[in-house]
């Protein structure tokens, strides 16, 4: 039992410990602000947050500045995620690396746009207290020198300032504007292809587009969510219905997956209004993400886009709010109607049911004393006929069989 207790006392307190919250680390200095900031507007401190095992190398505002001020957001983005390892360092183990360097791994490389090396970061010990950083490219310098250690969480966060932003080969290089990308061609592309037909020839994919350029994140259903046994005919539905249903996939807000899955709250939808809340929730199992409705879930398939601040991601089910499509109760059954009492026949024949019985019965006849020991008759057939005279009182039906037992022993003897 001792032992058990202090395993539970120890899980508690790793739990406990393992939590963290990049924002409110760098929150406390003001330092860091523009970085803080810069994390929360792309998503990238849900990102951080729910990792278990990460360091984030910090630029205080003068040198972030020089480089955030002359880009766009989803240029930011993917400096910030260079800067995001995905591995515990903290001053110790900068000073003690084996063979003096080693590649880690950042948080652009999981997303699919680092080619090679690109999304990694050398961290190659200068002796003397220095340790430089620099993109893991081929040719690449060391841009950057470690400064000071800001917060540490062993073996959970680690934060350290360092004096330069990291620079990798395309790392600046923006992206198409949100007004040239094509979104019903991704969605076609990724398989969506009967839900951007819906969007189109609707008018929405206009109203998403325009969205595009401050935050969008769209849940398409592939095609074979089109063809489960559940999903209504939507040919019954109204244009409204049909449009609320539609716009119930999208939301203007930018939800990259780390952001989902710190989600708490409820989201709203094109489709929310003061009237009706066409929400949807959201739930997360290690890298799984389903999002609830009230009525089905849908599993997030597939990334489609996440290129700050849109994001698309492909479903495995079509999501059906509860506004439309929630069952109502079933109808409690009427009463059966009571019948009046059937009148009671003035004759009964055999062949008739006996009439029912009356509503009180008639008052039993008083009873009569006992009669003493010498008094009581000798035989049966004596009670039967001197019940009177004795004051015993004997049922009819008592009476008949006794006479059907006496005729039945008389012609047993005859």
């Amino acid at each position: 039992m001792a032992q058990l207790l202090r395993f539970l006392l120890v899980t508690a307190l790793a739990a406990a410990v393992s939590g963290h919250n990049i924002t409110d680390i760098l929150g406390g200095s003001p330092d860091y602000r523009e970085f803080n900031d810069f994390l929360s507007q792309t998503g990238l401190a849900d990102e951080i947050n729910t990792r278990q095992t990460i360091t984030v190398l910090v630029l205080n505002n003068a040198a972030f500045s020089a480089v955030a001020a002359k880009h766009p957001l989803s240029v930011v983005k993917n400096l910030l995620s260079l800067h995001i390892l995905l591995d515990y360092f903290d001053n110790t183990k900068l000073h003690q690396i084996t063979n003096g360097t080693t590649l880690s791994t950042t948080l652009y490389q999981t997303t699919g746009n680092a080619n090679g090396n690109v999304g990694s970061v050398n961290i190659t010990d200068l002796k003397g207290g220095k340790v430089g950083f620099g993109s893991a490219a081929p040719g690449s310098k060391l841009d950057s020198t470690y400064v000071k250690s800001v917060k540490q969480m062993p073996y959970n966060i680690s934060v350290v300032e360092i004096s330069g932003p990291i620079m990798a080969p395309g790392i600046l290089a923006a992206p198409p504007p949100s007004a040239d990308l094509n979104i019903t061609a991704l969605m076609e592309k990724a398989g969506c292809k009967r839900f951007a037909t819906l969007l189109a020839s609707n008018g929405l994919i206009k109203t998403f587009q325009s969205a595009a350029d401050k935050a969008l994140t769209i849940f398409a259903p592939n095609d074979e969510a089109f063809k489960g046994p559940a999903v209504p005919d939507l040919t019954k539905l109204t244009n409204a219905e049909l449009l609320s249903l539609l716009q119930y996939h999208a939301t203007a807000k930018y939800l990259p997956v780390g952001s989902l899955k710190t989600t708490k709250d409820p989201i709203n939808t094109f489709a929310s209004n003061a009237a009706s809340k066409f929400q949807l929730t959201v739930s997360s199992s290690g890298d799984s993400l389903t999002l609830h409705t009230g009525v089905d879930s849908s599993r997030l398939a597939n990334t489609i886009l996440d290129s700050t601040p849109i994001s698309i991601y492909s479903l495995d089910s079509l999501l059906l709010p509860s506004e439309l499509f929630a069952k109502s109760p079933s109808p409690a059954p009427a009463p059966e109607p009571v019948l009046p009492p059937s009148p009671s026949p003035a004759s009964t024949t055999p062949s008739q049911a006996p009439s029912p019985l009356p509503a009180s019965p008639p008052s039993p006849l008083p009873d009569a004393p006992s009669a003493s020991p010498s008094e009581a008759p000798s035989s049966a057939a004596e009670r039967s006929t001197s019940g009177k005279s004795h004051g015993v009182h004997v049922k009819p039906s008592a009476l008949l069989a006794l006479t059907v037992t006496a005729f039945v022993i008389s012609a047993t003897f005859l």
